[in-house]
């Protein structure tokens, strides 16, 4: 439920049109729904501004399509991330507005209107092809919450002139969300050269000494670049919703 959906049931009960006792059914899953293994937040939309996500790792098929065929009866967006094919095939046959991406590893319904103007927008910058998985956990998280996003890949440093040719976007943006393995430099860079916030993401992409992410977690904290704000190793969708937040509050 969120704040649109709660107005037209006061409304509705104000005007006549419903009932207390119909208005009471409207409302019966308010604030939360039980569903025995899941205890779904129906009030976070109206609370924080973005539905409760779902994140799939470590939950059964049958528990995802539970909770996804729960979530389709209300109103709001929907997003499950970290979908695995087993969840989604135990998922697709629910409601043909639900889509699957298994690049991001997202199943999604995607909003019925932007939240946000669409002169601002999110950019997604990746430094990799290799980022492409966390990028666009990213990129369709701020797209399920209402954001347009504008995405820039494979402009790592190994060859900064292909950044360089693509500022214009990037600096028109309202949010950056800059993803990174190696030696995870690129948020540093962006950092010297836009005016806007930049949430860094890196990833465990690179070899042995990058520990899994840990040497571009590390970069990131100890940018001397100002701006830059960073979240924990492959979440792309931390970064999308803070940049989603950051373009919706402006």
């Amino acid at each position: 439920m969120n704040r649109d959906s709660l107005v037209r049931i006061l409304d509705r009960y104000r005007s006549g049109e419903f009932t207390l006792d119909a208005a009471l059914a409207e409302l019966k899953d308010f604030p939360s729904a039980d569903l025995g293994y899941a205890l779904l937040d129906n009030h976070r939309a109206l609370r924080t501004g973005h539905p409760e996500v779902v994140y799939c790792a470590g939950k059964t098929p049958a528990q995802v399509r539970g909770i996804l065929e729960r979530m389709l009866t209300g109103p709001s967006a929907i997003l499950a991330t970290r979908a695995e094919p087993a969840h989604w095939e135990a998922a697709r046959g629910l409601s043909p507005d639900l889509a699957h991406d298994p690049v991001s590893r997202t199943i999604v319904r995607r909003p019925v209107a932007p939240a946000t103007p669409s002169k601002t927008y999110v950019v997604i910058v990746a430094a990799g092809t290799s980022d492409l998985p966390v990028a666009e956990e990213a990129a369709i998280t701020a797209e399920v919450f209402g954001n347009r996003v504008e995405r820039v890949y494979d402009v790592g440093v190994a060859g900064l002139h292909r950044l360089l040719g693509r500022l214009e976007i990037v600096r028109g943006a309202r949010a950056i969300v800059a993803v990174a393995g190696m030696e995870g430099a690129l948020p540093s860079v962006l950092g010297g050269l836009v005016d806007k916030p930049i949430v860094a993401v890196p990833t465990s992409v690179g070899y042995g000494a990058s520990f899994g992410g840990i040497a571009a977690l590390l970069a990131m904290l100890n940018s001397c670049a100002p701006g830059v704000t960073v979240v924990n190793i492959d979440n792309g969708f931390g970064a999308g919703y803070a940049a989603s937040t950051i373009n919706r509050l402006g």
